[in-house]
């Protein structure tokens, strides 16, 4: 990633050194010394990194002293790490509760080795960071106060819903596409429409335009919207269309004039698939282009404009150079902010002079990605290891981020996710995301511009990596690894000869389509080869077994099964993983139960559940202090939940669906004070009749915010 990155990854590892717990460990271990040695190294690191920074476009040698810094510092946030781990491990066995088997399930194997050998890591990472930083004399790089120039707004933006209201100037292309689309084709039974143009001139946005128009839905039974990859294989494109499809537009008569509209960057494409002349999609008029930047950057109060601005946000609409994107981009990016000099500094940038080539990144796109917070710059690079096209929910780009280490609270009464979900916001009012829609649950997903997902991609390529059939070696510094829709994995598809990097911290697969088999063994491999897994991504492959020795993965945060329909047993040995945050557990329809210590995984943020259990046993769940968000869905047998709901004093979101068995709910639900949000759906047996009782005393406190409550037969009245 970008070297801007590094003074974070300092300042993280700082401020985890003077944590107290594990200040407490470095004392007793006698490694108090070796600690304050590498403080003193990251400060000495931090002082010249601006100059370093602003010289590594001129100087190579600089560049590569700066990517070895970089997997350094990230090897030195993995050695902290472990100490974090251990103190976790030694809060578990410490508690009150604890009995000597549990204490022996969670001790270390030989204590006294493990200090040897982490005081041995330790002094190495030190040694070896210390050897690069003395490499700075070389460059002659001078000490700086770290004061990148961001662009501060008053305000954010909320995220909008696609509008026809807030597109500006493609009335005229939206009409004459919709009049060939109704317009009946003589002898021919399919007729391709396609629309060309460049990246970033809103050719999505068009066809939106006409599919939500209602001209075109009164004139057709049916329509599909489906979203093809740059890497185009008919089998992939035919699944796509099926699903988007619903059950009963299935079984429609299809024997019907068909009509196409595709987008494409591609003239080739538009004349092989076209069966009628592409439409030519033009750059957008200057004075639309000025109409859609002032909408952005003033939100409908020209009349107030300050006419400098005016004038300025003039000349930099002239460098967008008729692009959409780059119009909106620029405009979102200075929304709300009234400073001149802020309005000067993007018009004058020197982003604007470098060499354009056809495929570049648009200048106006990187120079809103240069203005972000370093911050925010790491969490929209996390973003690259999405594949184009791919929908994601902010609760899941959220849970993405923070096991990553890149969401942090300036106090300890902020939520971390309530952090992320700033920085998501942020990034959506900067019109990083796009393709807002509202899902299950009320969470919002969406997408990101194919070019903004580029932008990413050019900036991470060092940090993450897709890993293709053949693929022989993975860079050292790749950190985060995504396997693109797998047919199977078996033993061979991870072979030896593959060379990951042993500290990679995500293994993705991001798969939306079922059936795809995984044998155990890579499963096992990945527990083995490596130990630094921060994030597992297992969504829709099928397996048995999980091993066992997915409890040694110590620093693992987020972990998903999502899918997986043949597993039917979890190990106990999963419950020894106290830093998880995230386990995904939904629609693991032949789960027989949930593991019996699952009260120990103290850090358990979101957990999702499907389960053939018919109750949900006390001192399980409800021993989860930390657990924020939980889901329970599609556990048919499931009748009764836990009775000890008191314990989720955190608990903040709880949905309970198809679960068409369950016929109540328990009475201490009455004491989730915390709760702002409580779904009900699809449950045909519960009945909501609660009993008056001492709970009620937690009613006082009640923090309810939304209530949804579907399909549920038994419900004759609310209750008290």
């Amino acid at each position: 990633m970008a070297d801007s990155f590094l003074f974070i990854i300092a300042e993280s590892v700082l401020e985890k050194l003077g944590c107290l717990a594990l200040q407490e460990i470095f004392l007793a271990w006698g490694l108090e010394t070796e600690v304050e040695k590498i403080r003193d190294i990251l400060g000495a690191i931090q002082a010249v990194l601006l100059d370093a920074e602003q010289q590594r476009p001129h100087n190579k040698a600089i560049e590569v002293w700066l990517v070895k810094l970089k997997d350094a510092l990230c090897d030195v946030e993995d050695v902290v790490d472990e100490f974090e781990c251990e103190a976790l491990r030694r809060k578990v066995v410490k508690s009150g509760s604890t009995t000597r088997k549990v204490r022996r399930f969670f001790s270390s194997s030989n204590p006294l080795a493990f200090r040897f050998r982490m005081g041995h890591k330790l002094k190495k990472i030190r040694e070896t960071v210390d050897e690069i930083v003395a490499l700075k004399s070389k460059f002659g790089l001078t000490e700086r106060i770290f004061d990148r120039h961001v662009i501060h707004r008053k305000k954010e933006m909320t995220h909008s819903f696609v509008d026809a209201c807030n597109v500006i100037g493609r009335e005229q292309a939206r009409d004459n596409t919709i009049e060939m689309l109704v317009q009946f084709v003589d002898g021919e039974n399919v007729s391709v429409i396609p629309i060309v143009g460049i990246g970033g001139l809103g050719k999505t946005t068009l066809a939106k335009l006409v599919y939500n128009d209602q001209r075109v839905i009164s004139h057709f039974e049916m329509k599909l919207w489906v979203c093809v990859s740059d890497v185009f294989e008919l089998e992939k494109v035919i699944i796509k269309i099926l699903n988007s499809a619903s059950p009963c537009q299935r079984y429609m008569d299809l024997d019907i004039d068909h009509k196409i509209v595709i987008t494409t960057r591609s003239k080739r494409v538009a004349e092989i698939m076209g069966t009628v002349s592409a439409h030519n999609l033009s750059l957008l008029p200057h004075q639309d282009c000025l109409s859609l930047f002032f909408k952005c950057a003033c939100r409908g109060q020209q009349e107030k404009q300050n006419p400098n601005l005016k004038r300025i946000g003039e000349e930099i609409v002239r460098k967008c150079k008729g692009i959409p994107l780059a119009v909106i981009t620029l405009g979102s990016l200075l929304y709300s902010v009234t400073d001149e000099r802020e309005w000067e500094f993007v018009r004058d940038n020197e982003i604007w002079k470098l060499e354009q080539k056809e495929d570049d990144i648009l200048p106006a796109l990187r120079l809103s990605y240069e203005h972000l917070p370093s911050y925010l710059k790491r969490c929209f690079v996390y973003c690259s290891i999405f594949p184009k096209d791919y929908e994601f929910t902010e609760l899941q780009l959220v849970y993405l981020w923070m096991a990553n280490g890149l969401i942090e609270s300036s106090n300890e009464n902020q939520e971390l996710e309530d952090v992320g979900m700033r920085h998501f916001k942020e990034l959506c009012s900067r019109c990083f995301f796009e393709d807002f829609s509202e899902g299950a649950r009320g969470i919002v997903n969406c997408k990101m511009h194919d070019l903004m997902h580029d932008l990413a991609l050019s900036i991470s390529r060092n940090e993450c990596s897709v890993v293709m059939t053949g693929t022989q070696q993975i860079p050292k510094s790749v950190r985060h690894i995504f396997f693109p829709y797998p047919k199977s994995l078996s033993d061979q598809d991870l072979p030896t000869s593959l060379q990951i990097p042993q500290t990679v911290r995500t293994i993705s697969f991001l798969n939306r389509t079922r059936g795809w088999i995984c044998s155990e063994r890579f499963i096992k491999t990945c527990c083995l080869r490596f130990p630094y897994l921060r994030v597992l991504d297992l969504a829709f492959l099928e397996f048995q077994i999980l091993p066992k020795r997915i409890g040694e993965l110590k620093h693992l945060k987020y972990l998903s099964l999502y899918g997986n329909c043949l597993i039917n047993r979890l190990p106990n040995s999963i419950c020894k993983l106290q830093s998880l945050q995230v386990l995904i557990l939904t629609l693991c329809y032949n789960l027989q139960e949930l593991p019996k210590d699952i009260k120990h995984m103290i850090n358990l943020r979101w957990l999702t559940i499907t389960t053939k259990q018919k109750y949900l046993p006390t001192g399980g769940i409800g021993c989860l202090k930390a657990l924020r968000f939980l889901f329970i869905s599609w556990c048919d047998n499931l009748e009764y939940l836990f009775e000890d709901m008191q314990g989720l004093k955190k608990l903040r979101s709880l949905a309970i669906t198809y679960c068409r068995s369950l016929k109540s709910l328990p009475q201490s639900i009455k004491c989730l004070t915390a709760l702002d949000t409580l779904r009900i759906d699809a449950c045909k047996n519960l009945d909501l009749t609660m009993e008056e009782g001492e709970d009620n005393q937690c009613l006082t406190q009640f923090s309810l915010q939304k209530l949804v409550l579907i399909d549920l037969p038994k419900l004759a009245e609310f209750p008290e």
